[in-house]
């Protein structure tokens, strides 16, 4: 059983933000790490036929309270959701995977996801996404030019069928080895099996 969580989001998922500001304490006290593997969630909802908690009228009051009820929950700020939702964050994504390349994925994920959920700025307005780079040590002209390029592209849309390969039908999703955990809310049962791998000989 491995010890690292493949941990795939969306940062146009806020509870993929929930998950993000918790997960690698919670999983580097049980012993493992996380590999922060960004994808295309509308990708994934189309090809598993799922649609997003936005695209169902009759959750939206529902998630809203949820929402603030986990903020709450966690000692963080209030989900502040941008002006600009509905919306996309590919170019994000791509950024992600970009930083993931220079060592920086963790740090400029986190930062995105804050200044989206947290702070409700423009996830695809270039100069937000300059700013997080640029405090994630990264070079934001370069990576954002890397992440509009075609082989970035590719890579994103690689890593949404990987996901959908593995099983899984939106986001946040974890895998531990070939175990699938789905929503922040099963974080827990994340841990609980990497705890249970690691006392097994």
């Amino acid at each position: 059983m491995s010890g690292q969580v493949q941990f795939f989001f969306d940062f146009m998922s806020p509870y993929s933000y929930l998950a993000s500001t918790r997960i690698e304490a919670m999983v580097s006290a049980a012993g493992g790490t996380v590999a922060w593997r960004p994808c295309f969630l509308p990708a994934i909802l189309k090809a598993t036929d799922n649609r997003g908690q936005g695209q169902i009228p009759a959750k939206i009051p529902w998630v809203v309270k949820d929402l603030a009820d986990w903020a709450s929950y966690l000692g963080l700020a209030p989900v502040k959701v941008p002006d600009a939702f509905p919306f996309l964050t590919t170019q994000a994504n791509r950024c992600a995977l970009v930083a993931n390349d220079e060592g920086k994925g963790p740090a400029f994920s986190k930062a995105m996801f804050a200044a989206i959920w947290r702070d409700g700025l423009d996830p695809n307005d270039p100069a937000v996404i300059a700013t997080v780079l640029r405090g994630s040590g990264l070079d934001p002209d370069r990576v954002q030019a890397l992440a509009a390029s075609q082989p970035l592209k590719d890579r994103l849309r690689a890593e949404s069928d990987a996901a959908v390969q593995m099983g899984a039908f939106g986001v946040p999703t974890f895998f531990v080895g070939d175990e699938m955990f789905v929503g922040n809310d099963r974080l827990d049962f994340v841990v609980r099996r990497l705890e249970a791998a690691r006392r097994t000989p």
